[in-house]
């Protein structure tokens, strides 16, 4: 039996459908406006009436939530942690982890791998860290900040089941090329974070993606325009942002968005355990973190990852930039699912997943569906 959404205004992620229909079971069956819809005797019907359809949220960098860490040796706990996420609109993600031993990191890769088998919201893994700069460590250990090394990640990789998808890594720190080519042969996107690399040198190294775009990273200077002018000049680079108002003031947000652009930007919540829970004592890499009033910090007073929930990330953008819906879809998910080729995730168009969120005209979420089944 399909569901089918009617009289709604639906954006695929490639056009807009002012008053149409979607048909869907765990794929999208047709799509098209009310005056082609033939309805069918076993159809399930939902009334979209001054309901918004767009693309389910893929959130690419998030450490944990609902009281579950990424690095915790549970598949079962970090399934349900991405199942939890369906709340927040959010249809899959990338499991990130951060800096910690090799042994722990192995450890988690299984863990994930293991997950993942089971539960399709999982979409890849963000490995941030350990490759990072000492300066720019963040809420990342520095202690366990290493020099890139090609065998460990090789066999974090293997370990994964070949999901790591994504490496925030210090360019600056590459001391042969081998390295950069392991990545480019197994798919793993090299992105620019906790650097102090220089706009030469990231000329240089040419990394594809920018994590969590001002923060731990070398800012913008008139005769040094660091990471941040790289993320802006770098027509081809996908920016990470966090869109909570306290990683990134609204201003911020607003100058990233006009001059990075809706294309290139994609959301993120770098969300860890304590997102969905009641304000108190978590952790972070074994570190202690207080929550407080939406905020998430270490004892020294750094942010240590956010409490963000996806929803609020994309009713935020449109708030602090004034960005039309459009271009809120893009970077929410379409971004994502072009930039990785996450094949099936790319819109809402015939033939592809039935990952979707149901918005009243307020942009509160009303429902989410991933495969075509309804996350409660």
């Amino acid at each position: 039996m399909a569901k089918v959404i009617i009289n709604s205004k639906i954006y695929t992620g490639v056009r807009i459908i002012l008053h149409g229909y979607l048909r869907f079971d765990s794929t999208v069956i047709a799509i098209g406006p009310m005056t082609d819809y033939q309805p069918q005797a076993d159809d399930q019907l939902i009334n979209g009436e001054n309901r918004l359809v767009v693309p389910g949220f893929i959130d690419v960098h998030v450490h944990g939530g609902y009281g579950t860490d990424s690095m915790d040796n549970d598949p079962q706990r970090i399934g349900q942690m991405v199942d939890k996420m369906g709340a927040e609109g959010v249809t899959g993600i990338f499991v990130t982890t951060m800096t910690q031993s090799p042994q722990k990191i192995a450890s988690a890769m299984k863990t994930i791998n293991l997950a993942a088998q089971k539960n399709q919201g999982i979409l890849g893994i963000h490995l941030e860290g350990p490759f990072i700069s000492t300066k720019f460590n963040g809420a990342q250990p520095i202690n366990e900040i290493q020099q890139p090394n090609k065998i460990e990640l090789a066999k974090w990789q293997q370990l994964s089941g070949n999901r790591i998808r994504l490496l925030t890594y210090a360019p600056e720190n590459i001391v042969n090329l081998d390295f950069q080519a392991y990545c480019q042969q197994h798919h793993i996107v090299m992105s620019v974070g906790h650097s102090d690399a220089t706009f030469g040198q990231l000329k240089k190294a040419r990394p594809t993606h920018v994590t969590h775009l001002f923060n731990a990273q070398r800012g913008f200077q008139h005769r040094e325009v660091g990471v941040v002018g790289y993320a802006m000049l770098a027509n081809q680079t996908h920016v990470e942002l966090i869109c909570d108002g306290y990683h990134v003031k609204p201003e911020a947000v607003k100058i990233a968005y006009k001059i990075i652009g809706a294309t290139r930007l994609e959301l993120i919540t770098d969300a860890m355990e304590a997102k969905g829970m009641p304000d108190g004592q978590y952790q972070l890499g074994e570190q202690p973190v207080l929550v407080h009033n939406g905020r998430a910090v270490l004892k020294n007073g750094r942010l240590a990852g956010s409490i963000l929930k996806y929803k609020d990330a994309f009713k935020n953008i449109i708030q602090f930039t004034g960005c039309t819906i459009e271009d809120a879809v893009r970077m929410s998910s379409t971004n994502q699912a072009n930039e990785f080729h996450l094949k099936g995730k790319e819109s809402l168009e015939v033939g592809n997943d039935a990952d979707l969120n149901l918005f009243d005209k307020g942009l509160d979420l009303m429902a989410t569906y991933r495969y075509g089944k309804l996350l409660d």
